[in-house]
């Protein structure tokens, strides 16, 4: 197979992706946008490139560089899950990362690419991917959201949000509404159960459904153990 793309024209050897992906690590972290924030830091945005490289094997089509911006880039603007405003944080950094990038003398012809694949990502902004490039970068960033990982980084934002970590009398929802700002545990099947189908490549659908998997064993153990522990205070108080 193919290798991806990973230059610019032959007579810009300045745009291969060693040398940006420094530059864009650096305008990634410029502004400290994501400080203190162990959901959306610079480990995030190295997974979803890792992630994104698997995807682009499959797809010697696309525009590497392109996809590397876009994924070094997308959280340049990043508002809360429960931010009012959060549909908008895509477009925002999408805008942001264009004035990065053109002062970084980023090829000129490829800054709509990057664009697009930046504002495409967000589930909250809808916005359906058009090109491989967003499409890959789009599975790319969500399955960070699947998995261990992404299990971790769940907790995390749900213990900042001050979202319990479970609904005490009925952990799977089976009568009530789900709530993920309310519980944690409901995100997984409010929304990350929905993600393999959704996604763009046929290897990210694949990965996807390994890592929900995964995240629906951990469901039933923890609320294996969550009953467990309500049936130990019952017994004490009896």
């Amino acid at each position: 197979m193919p290798a991806p793309r990973t230059d610019a024209p032959p007579d810009s050897a300045s745009h291969s992706l060693s040398d940006w992906r420094p530059r864009l690590i650096a305008i990634a972290t410029a502004d400290g946008e994501n400080e203190g924030d162990g959901a959306h830091d610079l480990s995030h945005l190295h997974r979803v490139w890792h992630a994104a490289q698997a995807l682009l094997a499959e797809h010697p089509e696309a525009d590497a560089l392109v996809v590397l911006a876009a994924c070094y880039l997308h959280d340049l603007v990043n508002l809360p899950k429960n931010h009012p405003e959060r549909a908008q944080a895509s477009r925002l950094a999408a805008r942001r990362a264009c004035e990065r990038l053109a002062q970084a003398a980023f090829p000129a012809e490829r800054l709509a690419g990057v664009v697009h694949a930046i504002e495409a990502h967000s589930f909250s902004a809808a916005i359906a991917p058009t090109t491989i490039e967003a499409m890959i970068v789009q599975d790319a960033d969500r399955l960070d959201a699947l998995g261990a990982v992404g299990l971790a980084r769940l907790f995390y934002t749900a213990g900042r949000m001050g979202s319990a970590c479970a609904h005490p009398d009925d952990p799977l929802g089976t009568r009530r509404t789900l709530d993920d700002r309310a519980f944690a545990l409901d995100h997984i099947e409010l929304k990350l159960a929905r993600l393999p189908a959704d996604m763009r490549t046929a290897a990210g659908r694949k990965l996807g459904e390994s890592r929900l998997d995964w995240l629906r064993a951990f469901r039933a153990t923890f609320v294996a153990e969550w009953a467990a522990t309500g049936d130990a205070e019952d017994a004490v108080s009896s």
